[in-house]
Formats: structure tokens, C-alpha cells, sequence
């Protein structure tokens, strides 16, 4: 576990104010969000985590009205992290932060249960009011971002055998080798990595995977 868990922030909190539960895993990231909530009087950070493992401590600890999360964080990442609250906590309300967003990131965060998704570089002002929205139960998804999300949604998708196909693909491995990973026939693989090539329109496995990497479904990470 990365840092050091921060309990509730003292002297912070006041009765009608948004308990906000801060994710990040750069210091200075989690400062700058500390230092502008300082200047609101509706919002306030109880805590502060700079992983996913501390995130779902702290909010067993805290049970925040709101938590802004980064989907990219060591060891156990964002989507993770929001699975595992969720699970325990099915009304809690998330928004993801990210500064990498094609279709499928955002899709995948919407299904794990993410009630905003905002990108990193969003102006103070365009915070605040997601974090408001979420807090009153609405959605917070900005209209650059509703666009790639309606964009993956009308793409019918690799399944989940086909992304880890895929997946395997990118790391250079033969067919063989993906069966023997995967535990399946090297025919079997043959007919996904050809299901593969059809759904992302490529006309071999080195461009399905510069496609899957552009498309955010699969990462080299």
C-alpha cells in the first residue's frame, strides 16, 4: 500500500457540507482538490487515499457522500477499488476521474457503477457541479464524454473471451501459446482471433491490436 491512510481532515466538516472522499494517487493531485474545496462552503474532504486498497478502507471507515476517484491507481486500480465499494455499498456514489478516455474506459466505469466520469484536465467550476449533481442523485457525464460513450454503446463489442484473446495477442504470443494460457484449442483460438479481425475491421493481428489499443480495449500496462 503506496502513502499514508488520512483519517478524517479536523475542523473541516460542517453539518450541511458534502463529506467528499478524495482518490488519488499523486500528493500534489490530492493538495490542489484540497486547496480548492477549502473555498466552498457546501463541500468538504473527510479523507484522503492515494490507492484502492485505502479508498474501500476509508470508506468503510467514513461512508462519504461522495467520492472522486482516479480510475488509474497502483495495485488495486479504480474500477476495482469502485467495484468492492459498491458491492458493499450500493448506493454509494462515485466519480471517476481520468485523463485517458475512449468509449470503452467509459463504459466500463458506467457499468461498474460510476455516477460521473470526468476527465482530469475539467475546470473547478465543472467539478463542483458534478460533484453537487452526483450528490442530489444524477448523472455527471460531460457531452465530449456522452459522445464516445453512445459511440461505444452502438459498437457491438469484443466479447470477453475475444478481448483476452486480444489481450494475449498484444504480447506477442502464438497461437499455442494463447491456448495453453487461455486453456483452450489452437482451433478455437483461430476462430476468435478471426471474430476478432471481422469486428475491428483488421486485415491482420498486429492491426487488431494497434485497434484494440486505440479503442482502449485492451492496454500494454
Amino acid at each position: 500500500m503506496t502513502g499514508t491512510m488520512t483519517g478524517t481532515l479536523t475542523g473541516m466538516v460542517t453539518g450541511s457540507a458534502i463529506r467528499l472522499l478524495v482518490v488519488d494517487e499523486q500528493p500534489l493531485v490530492r493538495q490542489g482538490l484540497l486547496a480548492l474545496v477549502a473555498s466552498r462552503h457546501d463541500i468538504t474532504v473527510v479523507a484522503q487515499a492515494a490507492d484502492g486498497e485505502q479508498a474501500i478502507a476509508l470508506y468503510r471507515q467514513h461512508q462519504p457522500d461522495v467520492v472522486l476517484m482516479d480510475v488509474r491507481l497502483p495495485g488495486l486500480d479504480g474500477l476495482a477499488a469502485l467495484r468492492a465499494i459498491r458491492s458493499e455499498y450500493p448506493g454509494a456514489r462515485v466519480i471517476l476521474l481520468t485523463t485517458r478516455d475512449t468509449g470503452e474506459d467509459i463504459y466500463r466505469g458506467l457499468q461498474a457503477g460510476a455516477m460521473g466520469y470526468l476527465p482530469k484536465n475539467t475546470a473547478p467550476d465543472g467539478l463542483f457541479d458534478a460533484i453537487r449533481r452526483v450528490h442530489a442523485g444524477l448523472k455527471a457525464i460531460p457531452p465530449e464524454i456522452g459522445a464516445k460513450l453512445a459511440d461505444r454503446i452502438a459498437y457491438t463489442g469484443l466479447s470477453e473471451r475475444e478481448r483476452e484473446v486480444l489481450d494475449e495477442l498484444a504480447r506477442g504470443k502464438s497461437n499455442r501459446e494463447i491456448g495453453r494460457s487461455l486453456f483452450i484449442s489452437e482451433a478455437t483460438v483461430k476462430f476468435h482471433i478471426n471474430r476478432i479481425l471481422s469486428k475491428l475491421e483488421a486485415q491482420d493481428r498486429t492491426q487488431a491490436v494497434l485497434t484494440g489499443l486505440r479503442r482502449g480495449l485492451i492496454s500494454l500496462n
